[in-house]
């Protein structure tokens, strides 16, 4: 493959001129002010009818269209809301020190308290209803009947009435205020890294993209330079865990849940049982992963990986992968597949849905966000290779996946975390298979590694920040947590979890502090769906690889039903049993074949060499 060099000016930004202007235009303050006006129409009309608890309601005629009224109203509600905080939210993600998006953004949570607090009185009202009766009577709750019936389920865990307009009011000056404190502070860090050319000062997301670099010595340096930017404002951020943390473990508590991790399963349409067989059999994986670690520990030439060596690349890979070259492969790739998918990449990067440059003030990692209908946007922070072509495609699945969505009703666009994942880790394969066809053996060397390097990010990695996520919620109820003491409960759980695979003596004590998933009051445990996403997507893949079209005609139909099912129903559509170790046992052995193969290429790659 030929490749072109890439200039940042060649790397793109999103576009959201489409939507309105600018955040400071007419056209955004009248649809602002359109919504609150709504909002308030909504709010007069909700006492009209009454929604609230209200003990022995009896479903008559009365009752049906109230609940039809009201859910047309959050439907409404929901659809341009979405849009409003959708676009704010683009402004913040790339550039935390735009002082009019932050303001739009708190203005925006200040002014959704009112609707949470409506959405609480729609459920203790519908908790008041026989709502298997309002289904038979009501074609418009018929088609919402999952949501409702879990929104029954939701409202024996609410507070009283009051208790719950006081956590609504207080949100955004307490969670959300924390969560917005360390988005800041973490994105508009610059670090002091030492260079060749002396020292520089870098963003954050730059140099953690060191961590990608061939150089070990750079690696080393990135990292150190990474982990004492952390040290100098642990402070702050260990307060705002130690906040969001606390309240959640009084909000939960006062809404009757068992635990923070009994909501988070609800929230997230699986039972404890399917949890405990997905962990259970990720540990027993684990061997293989260390496997695979030490087996690039060879390649590397080195005794054992240090933290800094996780995401080094190995092999030798002609290919740099430079940004027009990673859409074209995608968008050809894709069309294997089918002609919906490769034409769906072709739209996005054709329409600038892509915000990829790192810069200064733009938050690290990578996410794709609904932001109309069929239209989402996507945020990374590319890099010029196969890793970085791999994050474009993962991300594309999720925005193939808010496609199939937008024909459903919007109450029913959701995907909850656990399903989430399921169309991103799938095209994340199908370019993973399409670059190993065409990779001499140094070339899959690096592929396959890549691909093992995500999988170990997701099993072992994830199983690390859920043991601390755990640990956490659980000594927070007894007092607030020191630096040092979230430092040593997240290096008990990296030993826990990679045990011999890396450097016990190079672990990352601040990874607490990195992973923005902690700092969110009602997303606890923002951890294990992602593993439950990846193994699920590897099932799904290796049942396209038995029987494409069977496949392919069952799978935008599962995508568009996430909202409509809980996940072990949804899996149940192609033969699977979530509940059971075997199908886990199963997608880890796709795993375990990939180290197999791995491990053979490095053998072979250290024995010629040392021949």
């Amino acid at each position: 493959m030929t490749t072109t060099a890439t200039s940042a000016s060649s790397i793109p930004h999103w576009d959201m001129s489409v939507v309105y202007p600018s955040l400071d235009s007419p056209e955004f303050a009248a649809a602002f002010e359109s919504y609150l006006k709504d909002v308030d129409t909504a709010i007069a009309r909700f006492q009209e009818l009454g929604i609230e608890k209200k003990d022995g309601l009896a479903v008559d005629d009365n009752t049906v269209g109230a609940a039809e009224e009201t859910v047309r109203a959050f439907s409404e509600l929901s659809e341009s809301g979405h849009v409003l905080m959708a676009y704010v939210s683009s402004f913040v993600a790339t550039d935390s020190r735009n002082a009019l998006a932050q303001a739009k953004a708190s203005e925006f949570s200040q002014r959704g308290v009112v609707l949470n607090q409506l959405h609480t009185r729609f459920t203790a009202w519908i908790g008041s209803l026989d709502v298997d009766e309002l289904i038979r009577r009501s074609p418009l709750a018929a088609e919402h009947s999952f949501m409702l019936r879990k929104i029954k389920e939701q409202a024996v865990h609410l507070m009283s009435p009051a208790e719950e307009d006081l956590a609504a009011e207080l949100e955004p000056s307490s969670g959300t205020a924390w969560s917005r404190l360390h988005g800041n502070v973490t994105s508009q860090i610059m670090v002091p890294v030492q260079t060749e050319a002396g020292v520089a000062d870098m963003p954050m997301s730059a140099v953690r993209n060191l961590a990608m670099n061939s150089d070990r010595e750079v690696r080393r340096r990135g990292f150190e330079a990474e982990v004492a930017a952390w040290e100098k404002i642990a402070v702050p951020l260990a307060a705002s865990l130690n906040g969001i943390k606390g309240q959640a473990n009084v909000v939960i508590r006062r809404r009757k849940w068992a635990s923070p991790l009994d909501a988070a399963l609800f929230n997230n349409n699986i039972s404890r049982g399917t949890l405990d067989s997905m962990m259970s059999a990720a540990r027993d994986a684990f061997p293989d992963f260390r496997r695979y670690l030490q087996a690039k520990a060879r390649i590397i030439g080195i005794d054992r990986c240090a933290w800094y060596d996780i995401f080094a690349p190995v092999g030798k890979n002609e290919r740099t992968w430079e940004y027009g070259d990673a859409t074209a492969f995608i968008v050809e790739q894709f069309g294997t597949y089918s002609q919906e998918l490769s034409d769906f990449a072709a739209r996005a990067f054709r329409e600038n849905w892509i915000d990829a440059e790192p810069r200064t003030g733009k938050r690290d990692g990578a996410f794709c966000m609904s932001l109309r209908r069929d239209e989402s946007r996507i945020m990374s922070n590319f890099v010029s290779s196969y890793d970085g072509m791999s994050t474009l495609a993962h991300e594309l699945g999720h925005g193939y996946h808010n496609l199939c969505l937008a024909n459903r009703p919007v109450l029913l666009r959701t995907a909850p975390m656990t399903l989430a994942e399921t169309a991103s880790i799938f095209c994340q394969t199908l370019i993973k298979e399409a670059v190993l066809q065409e990779a001499d053996r140094e070339e899959r060397v690096s592929i396959l590694e890549a691909s093992l390097q995500d999988q170990a990010q997701v099993v072992v990695d994830i199983t690390s920040r859920f043991l601390f996520e755990s640990r956490v919620f659980e000594q927070r109820d007894e007092r607030e947590l020191s630096v040092e003491e979230l430092n040593q409960l997240m290096l008990q759980a990296q030993r826990e979890t990679y045990g011999d695979g890396l450097d016990e003596a190079q672990l990352h004590p601040y990874m607490w502090a990195v992973k923005g998933h902690y700092y969110s009051v009602y997303r606890g445990f923002y951890n294990y769906p992602y593993m439950f996403g990846l193994l699920f997507g590897l099932g799904l893949y290796a049942r396209y690889q038995a029987d494409p079209e069977a496949f392919r005609a069952g799978y935008d139909d599962l995508l568009s039903s996430t909202g409509l099912a809980d996940a072990a129903t949804l899996a149940s559509r192609f033969g699977f049993d979530i509940e059971t170790r075997k199908f886990w046992d199963d997608s880890l052995a796709i795993v375990r074949t990939d180290v197999d193969r791995f491990e053979a290429l490095v053998n072979e790659s250290v024995g010629a060499a040392t021949a």
